[in-house]
């Protein structure tokens, strides 16, 4: 079987290569991204595999049945690029990562949140210059403060035990919740606009859907904390 690699990094084509050893498929990357434009591409694919940027709208959707192509694999977790609508309509599976690294964005998240705290960025670049001065460079200590949590699934659900390991308390929205995490003490699960009241820290870990769609917005900005950190890894 043939499967067509949309928007390809080269990390990624020596990773699959790689695991391709095992299933034997006939493997094509590409650099381009998937749309209505590239979509002949894929001819003589009976799968495609994409990415978060790639555009598989309805008109691309037709157009892949055309060419007969039948799976659409995605390497993402999130598939609000997908018109799922129009997959069903001619036939196509589309699958995707619901699990998709969620220790390493866990860790990325809480990578930023430091490197926003301690201004580790603004320090990198003053040391450059042979500046070693410490004005504006404050941050705060994490242990004691309020972290809230938007989405309690896999990566929300290792970034909040991540910030109790910190000695951090943790609010979380999410409308279904975790048991493990009920039972831990330093967790509550609370209503959004008590999240964005209380937190010191804020932090995203859901799909982007119809329902959670612009969830920070202008009214809830303007409930949170003067000074509140807020991170998107979603």
């Amino acid at each position: 079987m043939k499967v067509t690699f949309f928007d390809t990094h080269k990390f990624e084509k020596e990773i699959f290569t790689e695991i391709n050893r095992i299933y034997g498929f006939e493997l094509d990357f590409l650099d381009v991204r998937l749309s209505p434009k590239t979509v002949s591409l894929a001819a003589g694919a009976e799968a495609i595999c994409a990415f978060v940027n790639d555009h598989v709208d309805n008109i691309t959707m037709n157009a892949l049945k055309e060419i007969g192509v039948r799976h659409i694999a995605l390497r993402s977790a999130g598939f609000n690029n997908v018109d799922l609508v129009a997959a069903k309509n001619n036939n196509i599976v589309v699958s995707r990562v619901p699990a998709y690294s969620p220790y390493a964005v866990a860790e990325f998240a809480t990578g930023l949140l430091l490197a926003v705290n301690r201004k580790i960025y603004r320090s990198f670049w003053r040391v450059r210059e042979l500046n070693f001065s410490l004005d504006g460079l404050v941050g705060f200590d994490l242990h004691g403060k309020t972290v809230g949590v938007i989405g309690s699934g896999r990566i929300g659900k290792i970034f909040s035990l991540i910030m109790v390991a910190f000695g951090c308390r943790v609010l979380i929205y999410d409308i279904q919740k975790d048991p493990e995490l009920v039972s831990n003490p330093k967790i509550t699960y609370t209503d959004l606009a008590d999240l964005c009241q209380q937190s010191d820290i804020i932090s995203l870990h859901v799909p982007l859907t119809p329902e959670t769609y612009h969830i920070i917005n202008a009214p809830r900005i303007a409930m949170m904390k003067k000074g509140v950190i807020l991170i998107n890894t979603a």
